[in-house]
């Protein structure tokens, strides 16, 4: 029997979901209104995998996947959204991503896309067409790549509308630090001001618009 974790920071769809699941014989063994959330409980829990919205506050879905295998290697992390857009699946598919299932496929996909993660498969909704995929070749060397973990997650605060005293409550850091954060992170993207940051972020699906 297969252990799960849920993520998504709408209350009612996580209800929705243990309810499909649960019957399946999976064990929904806890659940997250948020990306920060979701990595602490995979810790606690160490789950066979973790099933994420990919928008969710605080830390999105795709940085939560790359949290989860460093504090929960075992874990298997699924992808659950309505995004089809090339920009998220490629990120997914860089990060610690096994599965991409779209929300509006949910009912019909998501048990079997459970299995397969489960099995070491990957899944994709028949809906990510596989040029997206193929186009990984080209994009591997995207800039975003040379940020850390932690600068992503302070880029994400930052774009959610955060203050560096702000940010460092959540990640539990000092002020300092967090600044230390966003000066490499502005330094390696070369941009210069937090409005540039927020389009950034937008435009790579670290947030949504």
């Amino acid at each position: 029997m297969s252990s799960l974790l849920l993520a998504d920071d709408h209350q009612l769809f996580r209800e929705a979901l243990r309810a499909l699941l649960e019957p399946q014989g999976f064990t929904v063994v806890a659940d997250a209104a948020d990306g920060l959330g979701a990595v602490s409980l995979a810790e606690k829990h160490q789950p066979d995998v973790a099933v994420l919205d990919l928008i969710m506050p605080g830390l999105n879905g795709i940085d939560a996947a790359r949290a989860i295998v460093q504090v929960a290697p075992r874990t298997r992390c699924l992808l659950l959204t309505m995004h089809t857009d090339e920009q998220y699946v490629l990120a997914a598919m860089r990060g610690n991503i096994s599965g991409y299932v779209l929300k509006t496929k949910a009912a019909a996909e998501l048990v079997q896309a459970i299995r397969e993660v489960c099995a070491g498969h990957t899944y994709l909704s028949p809906g990510i067409t596989r040029a997206v995929v193929d186009a990984l070749g080209d994009r591997r060397g995207a800039r975003d790549g040379a940020l850390t973990l932690r600068e992503r997650q302070v880029l994400q605060l930052i774009a959610e509308g955060k203050t560096n005293k702000e940010t460092a409550v959540v990640l539990g850091m000092s002020v300092k630090t967090t600044e230390s954060h966003r000066t490499r992170l502005m330094r390696k993207l070369a941009i210069h001001e937090t409005a540039g940051l927020v389009r950034y972020a937008i435009r790579h699906g670290i947030v949504e618009a």
